[in-house]
């Protein structure tokens, strides 16, 4: 091998560690810049999708598949998910469009399954880790019984509270539950009245009944045994809870 030969193989192989030392050089200033810029922002947690979620996944799918990270508050998406807790809320609800990896996971990408089937008896399936409950409600209470299985609707609970002061109770009206799946609708069930007697026709009742999570249920139960329970039609994205004075007097729903 020449001279010239060895020359042009050591010029060779010192551009080439030129080169690499210039690319580790970059790669640690363009790091040290991100986390320079990053150095004075508020860093929020946030759910990550790492690896891609289907359409149509439960939550325990979706919880296998995200890591929790965190990231600039101005950088975090409207809905955005901050921990497992509120991922695990949503129980009962699917994705409604694939999610990608390195996706932020939002509230608004879930939703109530709504499936044309029924059951041989009229009714819409349970979802996974849901339970049923009846409540048994004058028509005005729920929608005229104008509900239908797979209906959907927000839970309102009216209950008595003292006005502070004075010895005066007002019925206060709040939403304890949203977005609750409707699988059965019974109407014409004849009311009762305290002494378990049926009232006249015309007060027929309507027995409604929900898909809720274990944990949805006792509230649920609660609110018919010491409050007035009226359901509301879900035709868009639920509103925040909201508390307002009621103007119809309370009483329990049996």
């Amino acid at each position: 091998m020449t001279t010239t030969m060895r020359r042009r193989i050591i010029a060779g192989f010192t551009a080439l560690a030129l080169a690499l030392f210039g690319a580790v050089v970059l790669v640690q200033y363009v790091r040290g810049a991100d986390e320079r810029a990053q150095a004075g922002e508020e860093q929020v947690s946030v759910l990550v999708v790492g690896r891609e979620v289907p359409k149509g996944a439960d939550v325990a799918t979706v919880r296998s598949a995200v890591v929790e990270e965190q990231v600039p508050a101005r950088l975090v998406s409207d809905g955005a998910l901050t921990d497992v807790a509120a991922l695990d809320a949503l129980a009962g609800k699917l994705t409604t469009a694939p999610l990608l990896a390195g996706e932020q996971v939002q509230s608004a990408r879930f939703a109530v399954p709504h499936v044309d089937e029924l059951e041989a008896d009229g009714s819409a399936p349970v979802p996974a880790g849901m339970v049923e409950m009846s409540l048994t409600l004058e028509p005005q209470r729920a929608l005229g019984g104008q509900l239908a299985p797979h209906d959907v609707v927000d839970v309102v609970v009216s209950t008595p509270e003292t006005i502070p002061g004075t010895t005066t109770q007002r019925p206060v009206s709040r939403q304890a539950l949203a977005d609750v799946l409707v699988t059965r609708v019974d109407n014409g069930v004849p009311a009762s009245s305290e002494d378990g007697a049926a009232t006249a026709a015309g007060t027929d009742a309507v027995t409604v009944t929900l898909a809720v999570l274990p944990q949805d249920a006792p509230v649920l139960a609660a609110g018919a045994e010491l409050g007035t329970v009226w359901l509301t039609l879900v035709t868009d994205a639920s509103s925040d809870d909201t508390t307002l004075t009621a103007t119809t007097p309370s009483g329990g729903d049996k």
